[in-house]
């Protein structure tokens, strides 16, 4: 339920509202906006008393929230959220490009292909310290040596670095060295994983599940929220159909509807959600068109050698034109057109 105060409503009334929140059983979230306040009641709890506090002095009306996830959703915060990691500001007008190696293999590798995003634009480089594979005999990454790596770099380009965590027993490590925690498809719904990143202080990059719809890849998102950390991006990574052209489908429709539903900020990962090196140019332009925060892009040194990823990765000169691809001209015409279709469906 979300109680919507009066413009007029006291600091006084607010704060009655919030106790009586808290009497009827539930957990209040409060958010300000530049005129009024809301009071939503997350939770389980006697909702009559919710609904009663309509008569209550300063409030306006109490709606029911439609959709299962309750903080993720635009019902409980109108506007959308912009997340800062490391000073780059994802979900601004800005496109981010956060592009990188599937996983860290040496120090030459990943200084090399860190200068080289820069040069051509990126925001942030990912690399991947810990990776789940599905054959236990492929390469899983180089772990604490990787994360090192990693800082090196950051410190030496000024770029904030994102890798993914697999395990709640890795995670004050990975806090130690990281920017930007990543849970990957297969752990989106590991809700002990979940319920650890929800009480840490660093912006969590949550991937859809290659088989989760769209609620359920947002309810995972309220596991983070819920829990008190709500510096949460959304990454759409492709979904698994009958196609076998491509690695996954990518589901640009998600994107869309992820950023009309809820108010987190949704990236478009084109490498997972094609598989092919040809087809991630064409893919990052669409991506940005339905309206995409940003982008994360897989880029290698020398991907015919590369330990993991090799075929969906980009080489240097191949991402210096995804690039100029979503030059800026895009990114102005693109975006705006999307929030007006977001806005007149939440009128």
């Amino acid at each position: 339920m979300i109680v919507n105060m009066s413009e007029a409503a006291t600091e006084e009334q607010i704060n009655h509202i919030i106790d009586r929140v808290r009497e009827a059983g539930y957990q209040p979230h409060v958010t300000r906006g530049t005129t009024r306040t809301i009071v939503a009641a997350v939770g389980s709890g006697r909702r009559h008393e919710i609904e009663a506090l309509r008569v209550a002095p300063g409030v306006e009306d109490v709606v029911q929230i439609a959709q299962p996830f309750k903080l993720v959703s635009r019902q409980v915060k109108p506007h959308r959220s912009v997340i800062d990691v490391g000073g780059v500001k994802i979900g601004d007008d800005a496109v981010v490009v956060i592009a990188g190696p599937c996983s860290v293999e040496s120090r030459e590798q990943l200084f090399s292909t860190a200068h080289a995003v820069k040069k051509a634009g990126a925001s942030m480089l990912r690399g991947g310290a810990y990776k789940p594979r599905t054959s236990p005999y492929d390469f899983q990454g180089l772990g604490v040596e990787a994360l090192k790596i990693l800082r090196e770099a950051r410190e030496e380009t000024g770029l904030p670095i994102v890798t993914e965590v697999m395990s709640t027993e890795d995670v004050d490590l990975i806090c130690e060295h990281a920017d930007m925690l990543q849970v990957g498809a297969r752990n989106m719904q590991n809700f002990a994983l979940l319920r650890r990143l929800a009480t840490i202080e660093k912006p969590v990059l949550l991937k859809r599940g290659p088989s989760a719809t769209v609620k359920e890849w947002l309810l995972a998102a309220e596991y983070l929220l819920s829990g008190g950390n709500h510096d949460v991006v959304l990454c759409e990574r492709g979904i698994k159909t009958f196609e076998t052209e491509t690695r996954n489908t990518m589901d640009l429709a998600a994107v869309a509807l992820a950023r009309e539903l809820s108010h987190l900020p949704v990236i478009a990962d084109p490498s997972h959600g094609t598989g092919r090196q040809s087809l991630i140019a064409a893919v990052s332009r669409a991506a940005i068109a339905v309206g995409a925060d940003g982008l994360i892009v897989e880029v290698h040194p020398c991907p015919e050698r590369a330990l993991s990823d090799g075929v969906q990765s980009l080489d240097f000169a191949q991402f210096e034109q995804v690039m100029q691809g979503v030059s800026e001209p895009l990114r102005k015409i693109a975006r705006p057109r999307m929030e007006e279709v977001v806005l007149r469906a939440q009128a």
